[in-house]
């Protein structure tokens, strides 16, 4: 009996131990994760405004998160915007609220550091706070606005709709007109030699230089891509040559990839939904930023 018991206790502190060392693990992987998330993200913004990171950013270039809630409040639902105020990494946070037609229901501070906002239990938790009781709310989407010298050039955002299998995750550059700058496929689970190629040049390349007046009726072409066009979104011409060939496109429909017309579709509509519902949304948080006089670094 004394025999059993020992190795009952000895198996149950090995369990233990067991299970510490699993979640110390999980936690350091966990959080090593979020940091390669946020360094590749980061990367592939500033690739998309045309930077090279192992080259090193311009001083005046400042990257500008903003984060967009759904509010409940009782029966009431409202959107709300994290947006950072001051400048730089002494500036703070504030919570602006919005009702569904615009108008404007209140701003509040929110105590939380450059650093832990990028956590979302840290994030939502400050929000909550700063909110007081009888109100949810419900992480919805990330923006970041670039400036150089306190000036907007570009708008960074991420999104993800249906594709022909799984979801689609992208990364949208936009002019402060909302031209398109960029596109990158971040991740996909299309069929490979078809759906895939939207990760390649010649396809996402394609929706460079849209206007926002192009976007909203951008459809795809069920042709084949023309040889110069193909030559210049692969980059096989030079830079010149290239933006003499892309002005020729730019009021152009998407061309669809060869059999794999739905994947095409799924990110021209994709792409056109994120930059029509995003240029509604920056006009009124715009307005009302104007209107309240809150001092934002962008």
């Amino acid at each position: 009996m004394k025999d059993i018991m020992t190795i009952i206790i000895r198996l149950t502190v090995s369990c233990l131990m067991a299970g510490a060392v699993m979640g110390a693990t999980f936690i350091i992987t966990s959080d090593a994760k979020k940091q390669n998330k946020y360094k590749n993200e980061q990367k592939v913004s500033y690739g998309l405004l045309g930077y090279d990171v192992s080259k090193g950013i311009p001083a005046e270039v400042k990257l500008h998160e903003l984060f967009r809630y759904v509010v409940t409040t009782g029966d009431e639902l409202s959107v709300g915007y994290l947006v950072p105020t001051g400048h730089g990494e002494h500036g703070g946070f504030t919570f602006i609220s919005i009702s569904l037609d615009g108008s404007f229901i209140g701003q509040y501070p929110v105590d939380i550091d450059h650093a832990s906002v990028r956590d979302e239990s840290d994030r939502d938790q400050a929000i909550l706070t700063a909110l007081g009781k009888g109100k949810t709310i419900r992480y919805a989407d990330q923006t970041v606005i670039a400036t150089a010298n306190d000036q907007r050039t570009a708008y960074l955002l991420s999104g993800k709709f249906p594709g022909f299998k799984t979801f689609i995750h992208v990364m949208l550059a936009l002019e402060p007109d909302f031209t398109i700058l960029g596109l990158e496929i971040m991740e996909h689970e299309e069929d490979p030699g078809l759906g895939a190629e939207i990760k390649e040049d010649y396809f996402k390349n394609q929706f460079i230089g849209k206007s926002f007046a192009a976007v909203k009726y951008l459809e795809v072409d069920k042709v084949p891509l023309p040889d110069d066009y193909r030559q210049a979104l692969d980059g096989k011409i030079s830079k010149e040559e290239v933006a003499l060939v892309q002005q020729n496109y730019k009021d152009k429909n998407i061309y669809a990839l060869t059999g794999a017309t739905i994947s095409s579709v799924s990110v021209t509509n994709g792409v056109k939904g994120i930059t029509k519902k995003f240029a509604y949304r920056i006009g009124i948080l715009d307005a009302v930023i104007q209107e309240q006089n809150i001092a934002v670094p962008f």
